[in-house]
């Protein structure tokens, strides 16, 4: 008997997300970052248990937005939630346990307020999630007790769950429960496939964490990563030519960096991973481009599935 279902996973910014959609696939379909906000769309994810396929969908983080990309980006992730077939709330235990203990920063406290809200949000649309507390390796036994006797709500909460999306800890029993909730049927993607995500979109994403890897201090949250050229050659490799948006000359002269050197590192890790991904070489060709209304631009929401009007 096969199982196959929709799981939208769900929580704050910088919860933990994408680590644990990559987890629990196996491999690479999501990028991860310190930035918070990385994921701006929904990405999906394949994963299987014995004869159960569940497709994971990796949403943008939840939280109070401020500008069109941010409200796109939110809606996206309740649209995720929306007709799922289970629902995995993820929190980051570590920021709680710190607001708990008094020694909170400014984002601990909005990841509280945020998941609040998240909360709220499903009992509003009488909705039920698994409620997985992560980053519980930073934390001690009684603090995270206490965390978890807080959060659970038995109304909302089918099982909670405690894991280390990094290490793996406690991610297998989560992994067997979700597979529990799928429904009969058969599979809905190919046994080897591993993400329902275009080439084009993989390689922009690729390249816009390693933007973020280098420049985490250094460049805000507003720039994007386009692929405005995706080609296979006869001889088996892929030329991929990309422009990185950013919306000031001084933005601009950050990621080129003296010499171009900056831009240069990260075209060489981009081109290095995506090498991997695709198997095969990579010809990477990146260029920046100062557009201040880049997240006002139709288009782009568009090819990432974003609602403009959002």
């Amino acid at each position: 008997m096969t199982r196959a279902g929709f799981v939208a996973v769900i929580g704050a910014p910088n919860a933990g997300k994408s680590t644990l959609v990559n987890r629990l696939v196996g491999s690479k379909v999501s990028i991860v970052s310190r930035k918070v906000q990385t994921t701006r769309f929904p990405v999906r994810g394949l994963a299987i248990q014995d004869e159960t396929q569940m497709v994971l969908v990796d949403t943008p983080g939840i939280f109070r937005p401020r500008r069109r990309l941010d409200r796109a980006m939110v809606r996206a992730a309740w649209g995720g939630a929306e007709g799922a077939d289970a629902i995995v709330h993820i929190i980051d235990a570590e920021a709680h346990g710190r607001v708990e203990s008094g020694k909170a920063q400014a984002a601990d406290r909005l990841a509280v307020v945020d998941s609040s809200a998240i909360a709220q949000g499903l009992r509003a649309n009488a909705r039920t999630a698994l409620l997985v507390l992560n980053k519980v390796d930073r934390l001690r036994k009684d603090a995270l007790l206490g965390i978890t006797e807080r959060l659970f709500d038995a109304s909302l909460h089918a099982a909670v769950f405690m894991i280390s999306a990094l290490n793996g800890a406690g991610v297998e029993d989560l992994k067997r429960a979700i597979a529990e909730a799928m429904p009969e049927g058969p599979w809905l993607y190919p046994a080897d496939q591993s993400a329902d995500l275009p080439a084009r979109l993989l390689a922009a994403e690729i390249t816009r964490e390693k933007l973020y890897d280098r420049l985490h201090q250094e460049l805000p949250y507003s720039a994007a990563v386009e692929t405005t050229a995706f080609d296979e050659r006869a001889d088996g490799s892929v030329r991929i030519e990309q422009t990185l948006y950013v919306e000031r000359d001084s933005q601009r002269a950050i990621a080129l960096g003296r010499g171009g050197a900056t831009l240069k590192a990260i075209g060489q890790a981009a081109r290095l991973e995506l090498a991997d991904l695709l198997g095969c070489p990579v010809h990477l060709f990146l260029h920046v481009k100062v557009d201040e209304r880049w997240s006002e631009d139709r288009r782009f929401y568009g090819e990432v599935g974003l609602d403009f009007d959002a």
